[in-house]
């Protein structure tokens, strides 16, 4: 009981209200402007409709900010969920939005409840940029058809559907397209440089609108919207297709989990509003999607660009991302008709410059010149992003970081041969003293075998195991085999200086059992030595006494 009322919502939420209220009005109404278009982009764009971004918007920006684990954060529909989306709107119908987003909320909200917040976690940078950069560039390619002015093509790659959009386009129309696309485009890209808190995205829209309306000019527009928000209701859906959408629903929750506690952990730290709690994170993002597919809506996630314009707008606390969704929600009861004239190339001009502001050079400059590894997951990453699924994407980069991360270690691991404490002994070439170095892992363990089995002309083997830093159950086991080996073999084997956190371990797999005697385990390397050069001597004495014939 203790642990889910650390998943549900309290008073101390809004302990700070009193004081940060003014900068989270502010911040609501700021947020709510620049998320109204992003929200009626992200809609039309996943095939689902202008109608059922607004809804995600308001709906989940709720839930999830009343339920989740950060105090700033804005949820809502995102360019990386359109991605995933809209091949399942082309595959099973625009009815499967909602449903999926049910499906996956659930999912989501388990793994809030199972405590997988911390997975995000180790999910590599190179891994995470690459995904970005793929997401930016499908986003980019689907808003092509739009912008020209045509219909998109029937294929679900992005690329390729926005080739296939070429052989459709109007010549007649094309020119109002484009030229919407470039005003929006530039009026985005002056805004903030003559300040930083004007809406460009807003602006341009109303400008591009207010242009074509007075001109009558041939663009597409939103269509009818909502007047108010649906009634709430089970999804109506052929329930033999509910076999389908189990694949999309899990990759739409992994998509959602990855992108909100990303989104979080990055709000956190541009903020001085507190940690965010990772696992309470999900359970809201997951309440947000099942209430969003209640309405009829998309699934939701965590939106980082809506949540750094609240950071930078003073938002403090979660009342800020509620008052976001209130705007929103305004906008659909008193200004449907009016929104429903804007042109779906402006919204479109939206989404591209929106998309390029994903890609950071400069960050794409940073992980391309860090590591050849690190190069190599970010690109094959972004590939398979663009070429393949996102997920797919995550899993594959995440395989290869992960290749590339036990070859280093492996290579960190080492075996070497030293020379015995001085003063040196008459014997003492009989001696063979081995360091393991670094890691003894699967990875390593057979490189360390063949070397100190390569050995001759040895009675006693001392291996030193202090400077050991990893060790599994291959890598001991490997020992165990080894000691073996050299003891089968006449050659007497002490080991000097196993760990604390190695010795059970080492115990389990046999490489204890595996000496000749329980007292050749040492501390130190002079008992150790010492008891070596005995072995010597008495192995000497025993040769005279008993002369080879």
């Amino acid at each position: 009981m203790k642990y889910i009322r650390t998943l549900l919502p309290s008073w101390s939420d809004y302990r700070s209200v009193r004081r940060t209220w003014r900068g989270d009005l502010v911040a609501g109404i700021t947020v709510g402007i620049v998320a109204l278009p992003l929200a009626l982009a992200f809609g039309v764009s996943s095939g689902a409709g202008a109608g059922a971004g607004l809804v995600t918007a308001i709906v989940a920006g709720v839930i999830a900010a009343v339920f989740g684990g950060s105090n700033i954060q804005v949820s809502g529909p995102t360019g990386a969920m359109v991605v995933v989306l809209g091949p399942i709107v082309v595959s099973h119908g625009v009815g499967a939005v909602a449903v999926v987003a049910l499906m996956a909320g659930v999912v989501v909200l388990i793994a809030g409840a199972l405590k997988l917040g911390r997975v995000v976690s180790y999910i590599p940078w190179p891994v995470i940029e690459g995904f970005t950069l793929g997401i930016a560039v499908i986003i980019f390619l689907q808003q092509v058809p739009a912008a020209l002015g045509a219909k998109a093509g029937p294929s679900s790659n992005a690329f390729v559907s926005a080739f296939e959009s070429l052989q459709t386009v109007n010549p007649a129309t094309l020119g109002y397209s484009l030229a919407a696309v470039a005003i929006v485009a530039a009026i985005m890209v002056i805004a903030p440089r003559i300040h930083r808190q004007l809406p460009g995205s807003l602006i341009a829209i109303v400008i591009v609108s207010v242009i074509a309306g007075v001109a009558a000019l041939p663009l597409v527009r939103i269509g009818v919207l909502p007047s108010s928000l649906p009634v709430p209701g089970l999804p109506s859906i052929d329930p033999t297709q509910l076999g389908g959408l189990v694949g999309p629903a899990l990759t739409v929750a992994a998509l959602a989990a990855i992108e909100s506690l990303l989104s979080a952990r990055v709000a956190a730290s541009i903020s001085d509003t507190g940690p965010y709690d990772a696992d309470r994170e999900l359970v809201g993002q997951g309440l947000a999607s099942i209430a969003s597919g209640f309405f009829g809506g998309m699934p939701a996630t965590g939106a980082i660009a809506r949540t750094a314009v609240n950071v930078r707008s003073g938002g403090k606390t979660r009342l800020a991302a509620i008052l976001h969704a209130l705007v929103l929600l305004a906008v659909v009861s008193l200004a449907t008709g009016v929104v429903s004239q804007i042109p779906l190339a402006a919204l479109s001009g939206v989404l591209m410059v929106t998309a390029t502001r994903m890609v950071s050079i400069s960050t794409m400059r940073s992980v391309l010149t860090s590591t050849r590894s690190d190069a190599v997951v970010f690109i094959i990453t972004a590939l398979i992003t663009v070429s393949f699924d996102l997920i797919i994407a995550v899993g594959i980069g995440i395989a290869v970081a992960a290749f590339f991360a036990l070859r280093m270690l492996a290579q960190s691991g080492g075996v070497h041969r030293e020379e015995l404490p001085p003063p040196s002994l008459p014997g003492d070439e009989r001696i063979a003293l081995f360091r393991l170095d670094g890691a003894l892992f699967f990875g390593a363990a057979d490189r360390m075998l063949e070397r100190v089995n390569a050995i001759t002309n040895v009675t006693v083997v001392i291996i030193r195991m202090s400077q050991l830093q990893v060790l599994d159950a291959t890598g001991a086991r490997v020992i165990a085999e080894m000691v073996h080996a050299l003891e089968s073999r006449g050659i007497t084997v002490l080991i000097k200086g196993i760990q604390p956190q190695h010795l059970k371990l080492a115990t389990q797999v046999g490489v204890i059992s595996s000496l000749r005697h329980q007292n050749h385990l040492f501390n130190d390397i002079d008992s150790a030595v010492a008891h070596a050069r005995d072995h010597v001597n008495r192995a000497a004495a025993s040769q005279v006494d008993h002369p080879v014939r």
